[in-house]
């Protein structure tokens, strides 16, 4: 017969067991409240950070201000139409990137991510011109050849004030871009400080395609008669999906011209150009480079330091270069640029760069969408650093444009002193 001792420690067992397999529950009931919140007409799912490392950094981190802040843009904000949950969402991730303020890191929504994928690939529907940052303003780096921004005079160094008669202050590039750009046929006003002066520009939008690699074979001064010396010009419009196959092609007219004695020597035109593709840049140096010379020198906290040396043989070891640079010269353009000046490989003519020497990885993210990061600096052979500085070029040339006009070949000082120099 079971004394009342052991009834009671049998009675003690299994409220314990039911305590432990209530609180099982509950616990449960709580992380699955915790990973999915239901509003009024949607649900916000959650998930938690994948690595360790992550979740050491942000277990301290309440969120419940942040959904309080949330329910209260909900509630009390008096536009309704104008509470779109989708916005939200993608705006808390753009605040959140932004607070390492660094301009060029970045996120995209799915429709930014596509317009920048279509920009390296080389066609897009907007104005034709390539944005900048400077002193954190929407800058025009340059208007791309033949572009309506370009036929609207529009000029490299233009701030972009207002667009659409909204200020620009505190802008992104994304933003910027998303603002602009637009279907053919559309049109976008723009407010523009030009050198303390503003002015409004109306634009009309087009479909933009954009040819990375100009070649003229019969280059001369401009006050030159027919019986000047000629050089090969190559104008390099970006470093995107399509440079390297339109440079073979070109290469391989200046190699014909060069061992035919039909031409003197090049000039490199890089004016204008906004970068691209790393990758691209290193490659084209090798045109010109010994295989083995660093193009450039990436260095990182995150990643491993690594130097970036030509892979190859060029077709133009020994042709006489000039490379013309300008304040819309920037990031890959300034690698092959720089790389050509340390190795004493080419003069540079012009301007001042425009200083972008960071390295930024392209990610995919989930449902299209985007995001760009910092995750290196840019280094040259002989040590200088880009960001922020920009190169200077042995020859300062300024082009001196009238008032109202656009640059024409008989106005082009810079591409002048470039054939000069190669003529030497």
């Amino acid at each position: 017969m079971i004394n009342a001792k052991k009834i009671t420690n049998i009675l003690l067992g299994i409220s314990l067991v039911v305590l432990l397999f209530g609180s099982g529950y509950k616990l449960g009931e709580f992380k699955t409240a915790s990973s999915k919140i239901e509003r009024s007409d949607y649900n916000v799912l959650n998930s938690a950070p994948k690595s360790a490392s992550t979740r050491a950094q942000v277990k301290n981190i309440d969120f419940g201000l942040f959904w309080d802040t949330w329910d209260k843009i909900e509630q009390k904000y008096v536009d309704k139409k104008k509470v779109d949950p989708q916005k939200m969402f993608y705006g808390a991730i753009k605040g959140m990137v932004a607070s390492v303020d660094d301009p060029y890191t970045f996120f995209l929504t799915p429709d930014e991510n596509k317009q920048s994928k279509d920009d390296l690939g080389g066609k897009f529907e907007g104005i034709g011109a390539q944005l900048g940052l400077k002193a954190n303003r929407i800058v025009i780096i340059s208007p791309l050849k033949d572009s309506p921004a370009m036929k609207a005079g529009i000029v490299a160094g233009d701030l972009i004030v207002k667009v659409n008669d909204e200020l620009t202050k505190d802008w992104t590039l994304s933003q910027a871009v998303s603002k602009i750009r637009g279907e053919k046929g559309t049109k976008v006003k723009l407010t523009l400080d030009r050198n303390g002066k503003e002015i409004t520009v109306e634009v009309t939008r087009d479909v933009i395609r954009v040819e990375s690699v100009e070649l003229k074979l019969d280059e001369k001064l401009s006050t030159c008669t027919s019986s000047c010396d000629q050089v090969a010009y190559l104008k390099l419009n970006q470093f995107g999906e399509n440079t390297v196959d339109e440079w073979e092609i070109k290469v391989a007219d200046i190699k014909h011209a060069w061992e035919a004695k039909k031409i003197k020597g090049m000039v490199l035109d890089l004016r204008g150009n906004p970068g691209g593709y790393l990758e691209s840049s290193v490659y084209l140096a090798g045109e010109f480079l010994p295989k083995g010379k660093i193009v450039v020198k990436q260095e990182s906290t995150s990643l491993e330091n690594k130097n970036y040396t030509v892979m190859r043989t060029g077709s133009l070891l020994d042709i006489p270069l000039v490379v013309l640079v300008d304040k819309g010269s920037a990031s890959a353009a300034e690698i092959l640029s720089g790389a050509l000046r340390d190795h004493k490989r080419a003069i540079l003519v012009g301007e001042k760069t425009f200083g972008k020497g960071s390295v930024q990885e392209a990610l995919d993210l989930k449902n299209g969408a985007g995001l760009h990061v910092t995750i290196a600096k840019w280094i040259l052979p002989n040590g200088d650093r880009i960001n922020h500085k920009g190169i200077e070029p042995l020859y300062t040339v300024e082009n001196k444009i009238p008032e109202g006009n656009t640059q024409t070949r008989e106005l082009d000082a810079q591409l002048d002193k470039a054939i000069e120099e190669v003529l030497k």
